[in-house]
């Protein structure tokens, strides 16, 4: 099922995002978590592509397995990753595999990587329109609330964001962000602009204080005085700050939910006991 129906049925969707594993010795590691995360029956899942490939190979194959357990799935695709005659390879191993979902990304340049070259795209506008064009996907993008890292003026970012709608996009999945209110004024900047599309919540439970640096590193998220205390003072205590993370997540979710947003994405970081807590926190929330 494509997602921009899934988004259009006027019920509250809560979806996960899932990375193929780093090294082949973690393959089936990675595809217990993939599964009992399945089994949580959430609206799709989300399989990313890897930095510079190195996971790519992989991404299909996990993407197909989601479906075979019944719930729709959205395969990342990278320019970084893959030349322009790669992607059109690509996207008919997708549609060989019956993925018909594609989050269309530029993806985070490797350190000292000469990309682009003349045989890849530079933007992710490209990459949609290409896709596109192949027919018969439904397209994401991703957005960026707090400002993409590498913008310097965030109206800047916002008419970027409006060429990749222009070239297609069916709906916008945002990087995480842990102050509501950006999410909310982010919404009225986007819509003023005149972007229609649905755009999903990206929300990340942290439950391990060292990923946060490298979060608002590679981001740009910006951290509110509020969460930033629940770090400094769970941060040497990682049962409390897992369980201090998945609480403040799930009150995120719970708010954006009473303000009318529909559609969250959680960036569990393949960890199902972690999916499943959230999911059993919202049971009776998004029936």
């Amino acid at each position: 099922m494509k997602i921009s129906e899934i988004l259009n049925q006027g019920k509250v969707t809560v979806s996960f995002e899932v990375f193929p594993p780093k090294k082949e010795t973690d393959g089936e590691m990675v595809c217990r978590a993939v599964r009992q995360i399945a089994d949580l029956k959430p609206s799709y899942l989300s399989v990313t592509y890897g930095a510079g490939g190195g996971t790519s190979r992989n991404t299909i194959r996990i993407a197909s397995e989601i479906q075979k357990r019944g719930v729709p799935a959205l395969a990342h695709l990278t320019c970084v990753s893959s030349t322009r005659e790669e992607i059109t390879s690509l996207l008919g191993k997708l549609r060989e595999n019956h993925i018909e979902n594609i989050l269309a990304l530029r993806g985070d340049i490797p350190e000292g990587s000469n990309f682009p070259s003349p045989h890849q795209y530079h933007y992710a506008s490209e990459l949609v329109r290409q896709i596109k064009s192949f027919g018969g996907f439904c397209v994401g993008a991703a957005c960026y609330p707090d400002g993409h890292v590498e913008c310097e003026h965030k109206e800047d970012d916002i008419s970027y964001l409006k060429e990749k709608v222009d070239c297609g996009c069916d709906f916008l999945i945002t990087q995480m962000f842990f102050d509501n209110s950006v999410y909310y004024s982010f919404l009225c900047r986007v819509l003023a602009k005149g972007i229609t599309v649905p755009v999903v919540a990206g929300i990340m439970p942290v439950t391990n204080s060292r990923q946060i640096k490298r979060i608002c590193a590679l981001s740009g998220t910006v951290l509110p005085a509020r969460f930033r205390a629940i770090v400094d003072r769970f941060s040497d205590r990682p049962e409390a700050m897992e369980q201090a993370g998945i609480a403040y997540a799930t009150e995120q979710i719970i708010d954006l939910i009473a303000n009318g947003v529909s559609a969250v994405h959680i960036y569990a970081m393949n960890k199902p006991d972690v999916a499943k807590r959230i999911m059993e926190n919202l049971s009776g929330i998004i029936q």
